[in-house]
């Protein structure tokens, strides 16, 4: 996400290298790349000159320290700049009641459904809430039936009345049932709606009215830019929503609305679609998000990302079989599928500070694990377990059997032997201290 900016910042800085001191002029020629930038990134206009202006301001008002640049330094106050246009600090959802009501409003085709349904998944999940997902669009063909199939695929009841065309009553049958039920949060998928449809206008905001929900998203597809910035102020000069939710921030968006849409409505963005699948949803950190449109990576959501497919158990019994020199095959398998359920390889591999920069004309392709796992696959479980009696000729057998060649199932049982070293390094204490020693410095916030 936001390739393209990171891209044109990176050569705005470029115009202050070399510099000794800050200028108004060295300043004034890199801030207008930026704010070229900005547009080129369908961030609204007025805030694209106020966000330089700002930032010209501060620099031109700092002296340059021996320690640093001066493209370090206008990056460290671009940086500050960024945080502060998007919201400063993370914005929490509210999901308190009995039960706690969420109200997901929004245009047709913005992805409401499916987040309406990533959000239950979420606060099942990384919550401890018993949701409830509830269909309210009557009027698209189809519609209660997909977010039936969403709840199916995440295990949550979806709430319904095919015959019933009022969705406010639906809305507040919902409620009870929920109530009755046991269930602690319910979440309304309500029609997609245009702004200049007044009646459709006039039903949200009489369910609103009804249900008073302790908590109104506007869920809006950022790659529409700065057109998804003008509908959310209509939207929230309306229903007064709570915050915002960006989806479809994997495609090929420019990012403008990420940037923009805080300033404009005075609304948070709450949580971000990054993905097709149920979990890819993220709550939208403004420092983060920051760093990753300046280059610098994100080690914390890498971390997190981490964490989210930790299994201290099997960690301990992993440990346990490395120490004793009997990592093998099923081991290396393992650790290939939690790092696929990472998410998109090339997302992950930019969170790593100044990766980003390094790989910029690297293709890492999704399926680059599955001719390693057809390999493995092929094994005989005598195989697996003991990898040293895999000679020539099994190996023949093996590029056969998995559909690749003789190179790749080489190329395999070097990597294996590489990471039974690095795993034998980690399992020692003080090589772990050293190494995370290293993974915070890297993590560290002066720009790259």
């Amino acid at each position: 996400m936001f390739e393209n900016l990171s891209d044109k910042f990176d050569r705005a800085f470029k115009v202050l290298k070399g510099h000794g001191q800050i200028t108004e002029i060295n300043v004034a020629e890199t801030l207008k790349e930026v704010r070229r930038a900005l547009l080129e990134a369908d961030v609204n206009f007025k805030t694209s000159k106020e966000f330089a202006n700002r930032v010209k301001e501060k620099a031109l008002g700092q002296n340059v320290l021996n320690s640093i640049s001066p493209s370090q330094l206008l990056i460290k106050i671009t940086h500050t700049e960024l945080i502060s246009l998007m919201g400063d600090t993370k914005s929490d959802i509210s999901y308190q009641g009995n039960p706690g009501v969420i109200l997901m409003s929004g245009l047709q085709g913005s992805g409401k459904t499916t987040f309406s349904g990533k959000l239950a998944s979420y606060l099942k999940t990384k919550k401890g809430k018993n949701p409830l997902l509830v269909a309210c669009d009557v009027y698209r063909p189809a519609a209660i039936d997909q977010l039936h199939v969403v709840g199916e695929s995440i295990g949550i009841e979806v709430y319904s009345e095919k015959e019933n065309k009022n969705p406010v009553s639906i809305a507040q049958n919902a409620v009870k049932h929920a109530r009755q039920s046991g269930y602690n949060v319910v979440i309304l998928d309500t029609a997609g709606r245009l702004a200049v449809d007044e009646q459709m206008m006039q039903e949200i905001e009489t369910i609103k009215k009804k249900i008073v929900p302790s908590e109104t998203l506007f869920v809006v597809d950022s790659m529409t830019g700065q057109d998804a910035v003008n509908t959310a102020k209509t939207f929230n000069e309306r229903i007064d929503f709570d915050g915002v939710v960006l989806t479809k921030l994997d495609g090929d968006t420019r990012g403008g609305a990420a940037i923009s849409i805080k300033s404009v409505v005075n609304k948070p963005i709450k949580f971000i679609g990054t993905g097709e699948k149920m979990d890819a949803i993220d709550v939208f950190h403004p420092e983060r998000m920051a760093d990753r449109i300046l280059g610098m990576g994100d080690v914390v959501s890498l971390v997190e990302k981490a964490q989210e497919q930790f299994d201290e158990e099997a960690a301990r019994k992993l440990q346990k079989r490395i120490h004793k020199n009997q990592f093998d095959f099923n081991d290396f398998k393992s650790q290939i599928m939690q790092v696929k359920k990472m998410g998109n390889m090339k997302d992950v591999v930019g969170m790593i500070p100044g990766m980003k920069k390094a790989m910029k004309n690297t293709e890492i392709d999704n399926n680059a694990f599955t001719p390693i796992l057809a390999i493995i696959d092929s094994m005989t479980p005598k195989e697996r377990v003991t990898p040293t009696i895999i000679n020539q000729q099994r190996r023949r057998r093996l590029a056969s059997g998995s559909g690749t060649n003789i190179q790749e199932v080489n190329k395999l049982m070097k990597q294996f032997e590489e990471t039974k070293k690095m795993m034998k390094l980690m399992s020692n204490k003080r090589n772990m201290m050293n190494m995370m020693s290293q993974l915070k410095k890297m993590g560290g916030k002066m720009p790259m």
